[in-house]
């Protein structure tokens, strides 16, 4: 499936996402902006869909904001940037914050340049596999902006306060491996297309609903209070028993490996 700048395959139960504007080194222009929200609704609404691959073409994950492209039209900025409500995300961050928001695991290929909002992208993944040549930067700073597409939500769980605020104000480039010391990069990889298909088809031996559920609770709770962590558990374990493929998971470890599961429960959202 195409759309404008993205490209979007979905293949036994993995959706393959790749950001397609290599002469721009992936640059986010606002159809690109655009057309990643919208990749991102069609595999929401996809229960068949057991885990995402986010990629870029070309050698490289992403340059960051296109400022040329978006600055000739004022109207393209607003739109970018315009909410409701301030607590609301608007376009520019749901290019982020939205890979959080689906109910499957999102794996981020990283490779050559990942600048500015593409870092912002890649920290709404949920993991993050990054080749030896990969350069990333928290680059907003050196433009005196403040990071305003949502990566700070996964960078607060990702590393320390003095770490975010050091690679932050500094807008630093750093390669793979220092970035996999920080926290930023679950793993380094010669082959990270490789290495993230076979880590999907990993998560795809499991029930997408306990996934599903795993992930919503650790995203909630990760900074909430006890008993909020404790309620969130207990509703979902609640959810899980309920469910066939509760069922077919136990039945996969005891008498039929094969057996396949059912669509995602559509409550996990």
């Amino acid at each position: 499936m195409q759309h404008p700048h993205v490209t979007l395959t979905i293949a036994e139960g993995i959706a393959w996402v790749e950001l397609s504007r290599p002469e721009k080194y992936n640059a986010l222009n606002y159809a690109l902006f655009d057309s990643i929200v919208k990749v991102q609704k069609v595999i929401a609404g996809r229960r068949d869909v057991r885990a995402v691959i986010l990629s870029g073409s070309g050698g490289n994950f992403c340059s960051g904001l296109d400022v040329a492209s978006v600055m000739k039209s004022p109207m393209q900025a607003f739109k970018l940037l315009f909410k409701w409500l301030p607590g609301n995300a608007n376009l520019a961050q749901r290019v982020s914050i939205g890979w959080r928001r689906l109910p499957v695991p999102v794996i981020c290929v990283l490779e050559g340049i990942c600048y500015g909002g593409g870092t912002q992208i890649a920290l709404g993944a949920d993991m993050r596999i990054a080749a030896p040549d990969c350069r990333l930067s928290i680059m907003e700073a050196k433009w005196g902006l403040v990071p305003d597409m949502a990566g700070l939500v996964g960078l607060r769980e990702l590393v320390g306060k003095d770490v975010a605020m050091q690679l932050t104000m500094t807008a630093e480039v750093i390669d793979a491996e220092q970035a996999k010391d920080y926290g930023l990069v679950t793993q380094v990889s010669e082959a990270p297309r490789e290495a993230a298909e076979a880590l999907a088809l990993r998560l795809a031996k499991t029930s997408p609903d306990a996934n599903a559920a795993i992930k919503f609770s650790i995203n909630k709770s990760w900074r909430a209070g006890e008993r909020s962590l404790l309620a969130r558990e207990s509703l979902s374990q609640v959810r899980l028993l309920l469910g066939k493929n509760r069922v077919i998971a136990a039945l996969r470890q005891t008498k039929d490996p094969e057996r396949r599961y059912r669509p995602r429960q559509p409550w996990w959202r």
